[in-house]
């Protein structure tokens, strides 16, 4: 069968859906990976085995014309393509490509991976947003959530039925691939890690804040930030205002890396401060590598977390509180740090094993692409 993966970049299924790919592969299905075309799109074929398909879609844009003109470019994909069942992933492709789908007869399934700005900012785009989910989700034959936060907020806005929702543990960490260190050791200095792209809704601005506070208490802490500079869509912060941030000297800016895990493996506590997540993978990815984590009391985040066991949890757009969180790490004895590594590990074992994203996936594709459903 011929199984289509939409989502809003290709480096996004590189990273974050490649296990699903080769899961699906290895179960005989055919995958195309439909994305728009950036450094990665040539690696899902001669890496992956996918076969690429380029669409033009603008992730950050709210015109109403240019998104129809999105679900017209889904649809001839879909009819010219045939696939058997989509998967959809991310905000435009699960409404545009929900509806293109409808059209073209094909049954889709859609992956709620965060909500974004829609949840966090009202204005008369949450408010469209809100309507467009409505109408689109009355077609989708499977919805899943990554945290019961977002699912719970879905059914309060009438906008899913109940009967088609389901829960995944996020995306899922391979827990074979990220690897706790064999040995414990601890940095000197102490080193803290933010991976998320350079975007406000991650609390970039309360990490910033809270380095400041950290180095103050404790000189020569060694406050690290990976994640690429996105500008786009307002949402961003500018380049500029970065740069001067940057000035102050008490973040370490690493850029971007396609080797995340050695950079986790590097570091002694891996922090977090979003307004909101689906749930994390690079929090999913420290927990499995046994790192403490400090994170917000938000949804998405708080599932990665047992306040107090293998991390600490704070308070939402509040420096002043995170940087108290960082310092409380940083001041554990040697055994108790190592104790909440382990604990980290623990749960990335019981709760996120990736297999288990596979396995519900694996199945709805065979109940939908199944001889006479």
């Amino acid at each position: 069968m011929r199984v289509a993966i939409v989502i809003n970049t290709s480096w996004n299924i590189w990273n974050f859906r490649r296990s699903l790919v080769k899961a699906l592969q290895a179960a005989g299905h055919e995958v195309l990976a439909i994305a728009p075309p950036d450094d990665y799109s040539q690696r899902l074929e001669t890496e992956l085995g996918c076969r690429y398909v380029p669409v033009l879609m603008e992730n950050k844009g709210t015109n109403p014309a240019k998104d129809a003109q999105l679900t017209q470019r889904f649809y001839r994909i879909y009819r010219r393509e045939r696939p058997d069942v989509v998967l959809h992933y991310t905000i435009k492709p699960n409404i545009y490509g929900t509806l293109a789908a409808k059209l073209a007869g094909i049954p889709s399934v859609n992956n709620v991976s965060g909500l974004g700005t829609v949840f966090i900012v009202r204005n008369l785009v949450s408010r469209v947003a809100l309507g467009l989910y409505r109408f689109a989700f009355r077609f989708p034959r499977r919805v899943f959530f990554q945290n019961d936060d977002d699912r719970q907020l879905f059914l309060q806005y009438r906008l899913v039925a109940p009967g088609i929702t389901d829960l995944l543990p996020g995306s899922g960490v391979d827990i074979q691939r990220f690897q706790p260190a064999a040995e414990f050791t601890r940095n000197t200095p102490f080193t803290f890690l933010m991976i998320a792209r350079v975007l406000y809704e991650k609390g970039i601005e309360e990490y910033f804040e809270a380095a400041k506070l950290v180095r103050q208490a404790v000189p020569g802490t060694r406050v690290q930030l990976l994640g690429g500079i996105d500008e786009s869509g307002g949402v961003g912060v500018k380049r500029a205002i970065f740069e001067q941030w940057l000035q102050a000297g008490n973040i370490e800016y690493l850029g971007t890396s396609d080797d995340v895990a050695s950079l986790i493996h590097q570091a002694d506590c891996v922090v977090l401060p979003s307004y909101r997540e689906g749930t994390p993978k690079t929090l999913l990815e420290a927990a499995a590598m046994g790192k403490p984590i400090v994170t917000t009391d938000v949804p998405g985040c708080r599932e990665t977390v047992v306040h107090g066991h293998n991390g600490l949890l704070c308070q939402v757009r509040d420096a002043a509180d995170l940087a108290e969180k960082m310092l409380q790490v940083q001041k554990l004895s040697d055994p108790d740090l190592a104790q909440m590594g382990r604990a980290s590990r623990q749960l990335a074992e019981q709760k996120f094993d990736e297999q288990l994203v596979l396995d519900k996936y694996l199945r709805i594709v065979e109940e939908l692409t199944r001889p006479g459903r």
